[in-house]
């Protein structure tokens, strides 16, 4: 019997942006000594318990705790990468746009304040924005007053800085 292959361009590795906040640095190494200290130990002793229990091929409570157990050291694996690779966003300047700043903008008479970071700590809805989308890179080395055209479905859309914090 041959073994499956992966078609490796079918799923392209994502590079993650290392650009984080201090407090987004201090939340993932909490989470992190959580992962290791609580709940992987706990993980590891219910995998022994269901072990216990007799032929592992027909114990289906024993592969779903094994499947569990894996998602976490996984996830330890990706946050210890996250936090190796990190650069930590210092405090910007208000002259221009870059990342960590608060940007007040105007568009079809509405004003939106957005706050630019990096990918893993973007949330739209509460107003930050990554500085790879497609608003925070047109912002990304402008000054309060200047206006950037953004192409967002298929609309050219304007914005006027007005101030930057």
């Amino acid at each position: 019997m041959q073994a499956p292959r992966r078609k490796y361009d079918k799923y392209p590795i994502v590079k993650i942006d290392p650009h984080i906040t201090t407090e987004k640095f201090n939340e993932l190494e909490a989470k992190l000594e959580k992962l290791k200290k609580v709940k992987r130990p706990r993980e590891a002793e219910e995998v022994k318990r269901l072990a216990l229990m007799g032929d592992f091929s027909e114990n289906a409570g024993y592969q779903l705790a094994k499947g569990r157990l894996r998602g976490i050291n996984q996830r330890i694996l990706d946050i210890e990468d996250l936090l190796r690779r990190a650069e930590i966003i210092e405090t910007p300047g208000k002259d221009k746009v870059g990342l960590g700043n608060f940007v007040t903008i105007l568009s079809e008479g509405k004003t939106k304040t957005y706050q630019i970071l990096g990918s893993v700590e973007t949330n739209p809805l509460q107003g930050v924005i990554s500085h790879n989308s497609p608003l925070g890179a047109a912002l990304m080395g402008k000054r309060a007053g200047d206006r950037v055209n953004v192409l967002l479905a298929n609309k050219n859309k304007e914005y006027k800085i007005l101030k930057i914090d």
